[in-house]
């Protein structure tokens, strides 16, 4: 019987990598953004999130180096991969998921597929709702891995227990967000991560550009940008880096009012063809854009 045919995967969440979790926290507040309170993993980092329909950021700082465990073989340690980005590249966006249906399955396919041969990961923790209570959500990982882009994390995240996760009340925000739109990827060379990216993300749509192109998603896209698209669109100096995460964009309704916010606030900003964004500089190494809803 023949294999079938992958289905493409959603953005679920972004991983960004913070020195302080707590100003991280109160710096995505003054954006308009309403961030979760802090939960604590128990291999030693920190989070706080930011919610949407079916997608969320997590800012992710390092609480206890101690309790990090290495990577080891077919083990992928993401408090290692947080607390290395940090030392090496310094804070911003390092990882990007998508949502899976079967974390197991994917693995075994990413294995397949020669794009990570590593052992799913499960974990628990304590959440809570708007009014306070105390919830479990749970979630199995599956990792995978571009080795032309070793900055850059990937992995699949399967909701063990959504209904006690997604929570209409956390996904009103200030600043009127309705959605998170993409993840932006830096790439001297976009064709060389195209194979990749199209195996990770289920084989979805590829709009063509230049050298960059967009993978289409059921929820979101990734736009993958060459140096030359990076200027142009937000601004970015050209590095010596072969690949990484520049950042994300957010849907709102309406630019003028966030820009508003933004200035009464004292953040920098500025101003494309189609969005306003916070460059990386300013936003804890992690490039924030407000597209037109």
């Amino acid at each position: 019987m023949p294999a079938t045919a992958p289905s493409p995967r959603g953005l679920d969440h972004l991983v960004i990598g913070v020195r302080d979790l707590h100003d991280a926290g109160r710096f995505y507040e003054q954006l308009g953004f309403r961030v979760g309170a802090r939960n604590r993993h128990p291999w030693g980092t920190e989070n706080r999130i930011v919610q949407f329909p079916g997608s969320f950021l997590e800012l992710v700082a390092v609480a206890d180096d101690a309790a990090i465990p290495a990577h080891g073989e077919r083990r992928f340690s993401f408090g290692a991969f947080v607390r290395d980005a940090l030392a090496s590249q310094g804070e911003g966006l390092s990882m990007l998921v998508l949502e899976s249906t079967d974390a197991k399955a994917d693995a075994a396919a990413f294995k397949d597929a020669g794009i990570g041969d590593y052992e799913p990961f499960f974990f628990e923790r304590r959440g809570q709702r708007p009014d306070g209570s105390d919830v479990r959500v749970a979630f199995e990982l599956a990792f995978a891995a571009d080795s032309r882009a070793p900055e850059c994390g990937f992995f699949v995240c399967q909701q063990m227990e959504p209904q006690n996760f997604w929570n209409p009340e956390f996904q009103r925000h200030a600043n009127g967000a309705t959605a998170l739109t993409s993840a932006v990827m830096l790439a001297e060379e976009p064709a060389a991560h195209r194979d990749f990216l199209s195996t990770f993300t289920g084989g979805a749509e590829v709009l063509e550009g230049n050298e960059d192109y967009v993978f289409a998603l059921p929820r979101g896209r990734i736009d993958v940008l060459d140096p030359e698209a990076a200027q142009g669109a937000y601004h970015v100096e050209p590095d010596t880096t072969p690949a990484r995460f520049l950042g994300f964009c957010v849907s709102v309704p309406d630019l003028d009012a966030v820009a508003e916010r933004l200035t009464e606030a004292e953040i920098p900003f500025q101003t494309g063809e189609e969005r306003l964004f916070v460059p990386a500089e300013h936003a804890f190494g992690c490039m924030i854009a407000f597209e037109q809803a």
